[in-house]
């Protein structure tokens, strides 16, 4: 079986893969200074509680965009897995597609990994909205390479830093409200995040589309994807496992 780790800015989210069947995610928060003796622990009782042990997984593959988290999750593979995981950002990896920037080097591994993923199962020409801490927008052509994106705050950040900016505003969840206007603080923040979001993603990917000229399909991945996929027209699918996904098929691209 194969481990895919994807290694993100707020949580680390490990699957676990036979061939492109995912059978189990779990995630935790990533804070750089947790070490490989620690992960160890924590992923042991998880696959114990799944009736799996580490001797059950015989590959590893890393996409990491947290240089001080990526080491202690090589020596978690190398020291307790007994596998040196294959890496996103090693030259010698086939991507199966071309990034075609002037730095593709400056290119996030999820980002690779969801693009290999949202091709293999939607074609192309698309749009990936991916709700992490940042909320990103790539475009993928018809051939499934990479052309570019965009970058915009994420949600949640955006409702921490108005948190922390406002004294008296309070912290608040991020949910769609009952109605536009709101008749309180909390319902007049949580539409003015919802709802101003629903805006920026509806305004990007028509610029977006414009720009390009031709229609995109766009999808959604990240933690978020879900509600705001069933709020806009604009999102025609949601596709919870896309990275990791898009890990294990650039795993068994290689390993063939």
């Amino acid at each position: 079986m194969l481990l895919a780790i994807d290694s993100g800015n707020t949580n680390v989210v490990f699957a676990i893969y036979d061939g492109e069947d995912c059978r189990v995610t779990w995630r935790c928060g990533n804070h750089p200074k947790r070490t490989a003796d620690e992960y160890a622990v924590w992923l042991t009782q998880l696959l114990d509680l799944e009736g799996l042990a580490s001797k059950d997984i015989d590959g590893a593959i890393l996409a990491s965009v947290v240089p001080e988290a990526k080491i202690n999750l090589i020596q978690l593979c190398q020291q307790y897995l007994k596998c040196a995981p294959m890496l996103i950002d090693d030259p010698e990896v086939d991507l199966g597609l071309d990034i075609m920037l002037e730095r593709p080097d400056h290119v996030g591994d999820d980002r690779i990994a969801n693009a290999v993923a949202a091709y293999g199962r939607f074609g192309g020409p698309l749009i990936i909205v991916d709700f992490g801490t940042a909320t990103t927008f790539d475009v993928i052509d018809a051939a499934g390479n990479y052309t570019g994106g965009i970058i915009a705050p994420g949600v949640n950040l955006s409702v921490e830093a108005l948190y922390q900016a406002a004294a008296r505003l309070p912290r608040i969840s991020v949910e769609q409200p009952s109605s536009v206007i709101g008749k309180s603080t909390v319902p007049a923040m949580q539409s003015g995040v919802f709802w101003g979001y629903v805006g920026l993603i509806e305004g990007l990917i028509a610029r977006i589309t414009q720009e390009y000229g031709q229609e995109l399909k766009a999808v959604a991945t990240g933690g978020l994807a879900q509600i705001f996929t069933d709020a806009t027209d604009s999102i025609e699918a949601n596709d919870p496992d896309m990275t990791t996904r898009g890990l294990a098929q650039i795993y068994l691209r290689n390993a063939k």
